[in-house]
């Protein structure tokens, strides 16, 4: 997941050196291009994020159902003695 992060920080980067490029050389054509390839880079940041939330998630509501399972299987041993 690391490496979406990367890929995206170096768009952002790649865009930001076409969008000065674009403005010193008066080419609105490339200035765009770096804008959309920044925007791009956010954007896979942005689902990196996502992704890493989604993961903490999943590994709470594991953690949840292990420990749901342990006080089950501790009522049953209790209402077997």
């Amino acid at each position: 997941m690391g490496n979406e992060r990367d890929m995206g920080l170096q768009d952002k980067i790649t865009g930001r050196v076409k969008q000065a490029a674009g403005d010193l050389l008066g080419d609105e054509d490339l200035r765009t291009q770096g804008l959309r390839e920044e925007r791009k880079g956010q954007a896979k940041e942005e689902l990196e994020r996502a992704n890493a939330e989604a993961d903490a998630k999943a590994q709470e509501v594991a953690a949840l159902e292990r420990q749901g399972a342990k006080e089950k299987a501790a009522r049953a041993r209790t209402r077997a003695r």
